[in-house]
């Protein structure tokens, strides 16, 4: 038999078949030994142009699955599904070991807000912005300021009132004078260039300054007077605003609100947490600081494995179904729908949504994503961007009521069923 003639599994790596067993005549005869000088025929290596198996790229989805094993996850690069499995489970362990070290620092300094201080963290891993809607004295500003720095990210904060300017925002050039007396240009940078950028009570600005933002969260760059200006990454806007006080505020215009990949609603504590906090502010001791568990590499490393999770298929039809049943007029939207909302969640509400359960599962140790982590999240993520009619004000009809008659009425990938 020659070169020509030989078996696949010589070229590509490809195992016989079961069916299929070597003859007799080709077995090596136990008195011919390679020879030491011998080397390989070029003629065996794979070619350059050869496509690797389908086993060896990593699998985005498959039918009719909501969950998928570890194992499906392969090199993309050509290597073996083994290596890239244990390089990849490296990784998880070393994302779960650093998230466990933030969640504990985060704790010492936060009480209670558990799932607020887990949503936050989604944001920052996905690489989306988030608004912070609470009541006074929630610790919004405490929470986003000591993430931030568990994160060892730089950190600037903006507090926006009604005569901030956008320069204040982005920055501005001004005029300097050397020891020479020539005046040159000089670019002062705005507290818009930095890694998490908290806007504390954005809705008490006006509309022209809050338009400023709006380049900086879509495309993580600033223009001032014609010069573009990239913005460090990652870059994170998490945006407070107070729901109570609507005198002398700005409500944030429905093309910006969709920017944001969260809304997290935070209330009050539970009475045993309140007196915690009462404790700890009244032993004036200062207030503690978190300490730096990662740094940007890491973090930037950390967004990158949030998007090799794989999503079945099916678990992405079900974020798709979720999203389209809270627009009116649509098939599978629950009646609720048709009567109190105007307008229901864009393209970009699904995209969010799939992103935001990666993260998810990652923190919960797994790496492929389930419809459980997809529902635990159709509230942050779709309750900002469906706007409700009169009807709904006038009869007290809430956001949080009309998602959970969505989540009840869409099937789920499992069962089949609501």
């Amino acid at each position: 038999m020659n070169d020509d003639e030989r078996p696949a599994d010589k070229r590509g790596g490809m195992e016989p078949s079961a069916g299929i067993e070597p003859s007799a005549d080709e077995e090596p005869s136990a008195d011919e030994e390679p020879s030491a000088d011998e080397e390989p025929s070029a003629d065996e290596e794979p070619s350059a142009d050869e496509e690797p198996s389908p086993d060896a790229t990593m699998v985005t989805g498959t039918e009719n699955q909501s969950d998928i094993a570890p194992s499906a996850i392969a090199d993309e690069e050509g290597g073996s599904a083994p290596d890239r499995v244990g390089e990849v489970a490296g990784e998880v362990a070393n994302f779960a070991a650093t998230m466990d070290k933030i969640k504990r620092e985060l704790s010492s300094i936060v009480v209670g807000q558990d799932d607020a201080l887990e949503q936050l963290l989604i944001a920052i891993l996905v690489g989306g912005h988030c608004l912070v809607t609470g009541l006074p004295g929630t610790a919004k500003t405490l929470m986003v300021a000591s993430l931030a720095s568990a994160l060892g990210l730089d950190f600037k904060r903006i507090q926006f009132t009604p005569d901030l300017m956008p320069a204040d925002v982005t920055g501005t050039d001004i005029i300097e004078t050397d020891g020479s007396g020539e005046r040159h240009w000089r670019f002062v940078k705005g507290p818009v260039f930095a890694q998490i950028l908290l806007a504390d009570e954005i809705n008490r600005t006006p509309p022209k300054t809050q338009s400023a933002l709006l380049e900086a969260m879509q495309e993580a760059q600033v223009t001032i007077r014609g010069e573009t200006r990239v913005l460090p990454a990652p870059f994170v806007v998490l945006a407070t605003q107070n729901p109570i006080e609507l005198e002398g505020t700005y409500p944030l215009p429905e093309a910006q609100l969709d920017r944001f990949l969260f809304n997290v609603v935070l209330d009050y504590l539970a009475a045993d947490e309140e007196v915690l906090v009462v404790e700890r502010n009244t032993l004036g001791l200062g207030m503690p600081t978190a300490s730096p568990c990662t740094d940007t590499n890491a973090v930037l490393s950390f967004q990158q494995l949030v998007r090799d999770v794989p999503t079945a298929n099916a678990i992405n039809q079900y974020a798709v179904a979720l999203v389209r049943a809270t627009r009116p007029g649509q098939p599978g939207a629950p009646p609720e729908i048709d009567r109190f909302v105007s307008f229901g969640a864009s393209v970009r509400a699904a995209t969010s949504l799939v992103l935001a359960a990666r993260a998810r599962a990652l923190l919960r140790g797994r790496v492929h994503v389930s419809a459980d982590d997809v529902r635990a999240l159709v509230a942050p993520v779709l309750r900002h961007r469906m706007q409700l009619n009169y009807v709904a004000e006038s009869e007290g009809v809430s956001v949080e009521s009309l998602l959970e008659a969505v989540v009840q009425q869409t099937k789920s990938p499992l069962s089949g069923s609501a």
